[in-house]
């Protein structure tokens, strides 16, 4: 095979049929990595036309599925011309090689699998488009770099590369973020003055006219961005449509609205429902059609190029020059169609997909609840001049018509406690389907490199934004969110140039050997991910199925499991905390830190689903609530105190400072031991609703405060003997003091936990 110079060499002794079969094997493993790229970007790219239908629960899980898997095997055997963005949109083929070309191509689909299975993973929707785009980009200008270095007539890096399509791209991010954020808004404003959030009654006069607007538009999105590009268009037909595109939509806009009103008429039948569901199919379908080529656009390039060689009268792989994949292409519709049906099996088994679903939902939902991004500076002062920006806009504006505004924008109040109540309306999802429609289709006819994935993540926060979704309670973590996002593009891009750039120079230089290594490496990568992602969606399903298990009648059982478990937990991670602190142990002191981190996030959970358990609750058990929260308040005091005595420990011997002394570790060890059977005491009574040995747990608690101010004293002495150095001193009180509040925390946990149990036991005594 050839790598860099070194093809000469290896053709004395590897018989020409031999470099035929590597290559067919290597054209063998393109084609099983677009398999998993394909399953990969799907999972990402899902939320581009699940979002609103999600959302909206418009239909059940099911049916929307189905239609979106539809919308994908039509897309895919609609899919266009775009292949040759994979043989000659990035770089000039007719430059390179068929040993170089299947190098690049190589590179880039490790480097596409690797990213957006990366991606998927931590829920971050990505563009698949900026991806192939830069891998391509950065592959190529590797074995560019490389031909310039080893020639005897170096040529110019602009004679392989077609730059301008990379600056395009970059220029299309900007586009994008911008004006469908800005489209998403203002539209999405207007759209809920006139139907505001009570929307059935105006739908009897505005519905059919919405409804005839929506799907004209999302018509001719499918007429611009899908079947005009589909393999089978004849030039005829697709010349006809763009001659009649405004008869088109005048006779859908007519038809659509007579045919909304007669269905509402007649059936009853919803047509925002009808407008989402049509919305989603359009999306998916043009999702298939033109996002293909970044799955399987490089696969099939690469076995065109196999094929040429394979044709080639020399069978010398140097000397072959790829112009062949400059010219045009017609993809065989059984490719199109297996891939579209590998999508759509991913589409149904893929759980990240639903992560990447999730994170777009979350960031738009009209309800507040725990949030997966904490606020930042940057989000803090956007949020806090848009408030002032909005007091200072509201001065110009009459009080009669602010309050007829706000009006509008009253959300329907309803159960919080209910699972299964939409993230949004039916008019949100609508408005998100039909501006993302517009724009797509819009800046595709002009020839705008407007981004997919941009258009309707950017399209479904203004929307958000301006349908009151983001306030006072949720704005600047929902900022973070969006800024989180925008800047994995710009990573993405970054990323994918410099990955593909170094793998390419891997198999340039390592061969075969490179090659066989990274495709076991990236199966390694997708099967670490696939682990990590199984653990974090488990832990964050057992919290969320913990809370909906809480009810009127196992409310202080629920208590009694969570507390015993926590402190239990608790009182093993200290003694294992000291133990190791003592003996230097950094390792175990990371592990301990982590253990911990989890506690802490449980608790977190279980404190930030305190108010839909509370919604759950009858009235008359109203005043269970407050013990519960004061129980997992005192749990997340403990926790807190755990956390500040195991953190300086362990910066304390990551940074190699002086052991403790004898002493002190003899202290903390008899502090370790008292502390743990003080806490077994609790946790036992607890487990039981027995407090009759309050007395005896108070006085354990006072032995180990009397014990503390002991310990504290001794080492005063030692500080003025000089007998510690400063940090350790440092260290060993702050061990103390945390000692100490885990103390006073735990009894107070014990009491509010007594008085929880003797409150239900007054008011909701057992049936005999």
């Amino acid at each position: 095979m050839y790598v860099g110079n070194t093809y000469y060499c290896l053709t004395e002794t590897i018989n020409p049929n031999t470099v035929e079969h590597i290559y067919l094997v290597l054209v063998i493993v393109l084609f099983i990595l677009a398999i998993s790229d394909l399953v990969v970007g799907v999972s990402n790219d899902a939320v581009n036309f699940l979002n609103s239908a999600i959302g909206a629960k418009v239909a059940p899980f099911k049916v929307i599925m189905a239609i979106a898997a539809a919308g994908v095997i039509v897309g895919a055997t609609f899919s266009s011309g775009m292949m040759e963005i994979a043989r000659s949109g990035i770089f000039h083929p007719g430059q390179f090689n068929f040993a170089e070309i299947m190098i690049i191509f190589l590179a880039v689909m490790i480097t596409d699998v690797i990213l957006l299975d990366t991606f998927n993973t931590f829920g971050m929707p990505t563009s698949t488009t900026v991806s192939i785009v830069f891998e391509l980009l950065g592959a190529s200008v590797a074995i560019a770099l490389m031909k310039i270095t080893h020639s005897d007539n170096p040529q110019n890096i602009s004679e392989f590369i077609n730059s301008s399509k990379a600056l395009a791209i970059i220029s299309g991010i900007l586009l994008s973020v911008v004006i469908a954020f800005s489209f998403g808004a203002i539209v999405q404003y207007f759209t809920r003055l006139l139907f505001s959030f009570n929307y059935h009654k105006r739908m009897r006069y505005f519905g059919a006219l919405w409804g005839g607007f929506a799907v004209t538009s999302i018509v001719y999105f499918m007429l611009i961005k899908g079947v005009k590009g589909a393999s089978f268009m004849t030039a005829e037909t697709v010349d006809w449509i763009s001659s009649n595109i405004t008869l088109l939509i005048i006779s859908s806009f007519l038809g659509f609205t007579i045919i909304f009103q007669l269905l509402y008429w007649i059936f009853r039948i919803s047509i925002l429902k009808v407008i989402v569901l049509i919305g989603t199919f359009a999306l998916a379908m043009a999702f298939a059609g033109n996002d293909l080529v970044n799955f399987i656009g490089v696969p099939l390039a690469g076995y065109d190029s196999f094929l040429a060689f394979n044709q080639s009268a020399g069978g010398d792989p140097t000397q072959l020059m790829m112009h062949s994949l400059s010219g045009a292409i017609v993809t065989p519709p059984t490719f199109l169609l297996l891939a579209g049906l590998v999508m759509v099996i991913a589409l149904y088994t893929s759980r990240k997909a639903r992560s990447v679903v999730k994170t777009s939902v979350d960031l738009g939902r009209q309800d507040d609840g725990e949030e997966r991004f904490a606020s930042t500076p940057l989000s803090r002062s956007i949020v806090r001049a848009s408030v002032n920006l909005s007091n200072q806009i509201n001065k110009f504006i009459p009080n009669t018509v602010q309050s007829r505004i706000r009006k509008q924008f009253e959300p329907i109040k309803h159960d919080r406690s209910d699972k299964n109540y939409p993230s949004f309306d039916l008019v949100r999802a609508s408005v998100n389907l039909v501006v993302a429609s517009i724009l797509i289709a819009f800046g595709t006819s002009l020839k705008l490199p407007l981004s997919t994935t941009y258009v309707t993540f950017m399209v479904a926060m203004g929307a958000s934004l301006s349908d009151g979704a983001w306030d006072r309670e949720s704005a600047v973590y929902r900022v973070t969110g969006v800024f989180s996002v925008i800047g994995g593009w710009f990573f993405t891009a970054l990323s994918a140039f410099t990955v593909a750039f170094l793998i390419a120079l891997l198999f340039y230089y390592g061969e075969l050997y490179a090659i066989a290594g990274m495709v076991l490496l990236s199966v390694f990568i997708i099967y670490r991910t696939h682990k990590i992602h199984l653990r974090n969606e488990s832990s964050a399903e057992k919290a969320s199925h913990e809370s909906e298990l809480v009810t009127d009648e196992n409310i202080l059982s629920s208590c009694i499991d969570s507390v015993t478990s926590i402190l239990n937990s608790s009182q093993l991670t200290y003694k294992k905390a000291i133990a190791a602190l003592n003996e230097e142990n950094v390792k175990e002191l990371r592990k301990i830190q982590k253990t911990v981190h989890k506690l802490t996030k449980s608790a977190k959970s279980r404190k930030n689903n305190v108010t839909h358990i509370i919604a759950k609750l009858q009235e008359e058990s109203i005043e269970s609530g407050h013990f519960y929260v004061q129980v997992l308040d005192y749990l997340r005091e403990i926790l807190h105190s755990l956390n500040f005595t195991i953190t300086p420990a362990c910066e304390h011997v990551e940074n190699n400072h002086k052991g403790l002394g004898q002493a002190q570790q003899a202290e903390l060890k008899t502090l370790s031991n008292l502390l743990g059977n003080y806490f077994a005491h609790i946790s036992t009574d607890i487990t039981s609703s027995n407090f009759n040995n309050i007395d005896n747990v108070m006085a354990e608690q006072q032995k180990l405060l009397n014990l503390i101010d002991l310990f504290r004293k001794n080492e005063v002495k030692r500080i003025k003997k000089e007998a510690a150095s400063t940090r350790n001193s440092l260290l060993f009180m702050n061990t103390l003091q945390e000692t100490k509040n885990l103390c006073l925390f735990a009894l107070n946990l014990y009491k509010a936990q007594r008085d929880f149990v003797v409150y239900r036991n007054n008011n909701f005594p057992k049936k005999t």
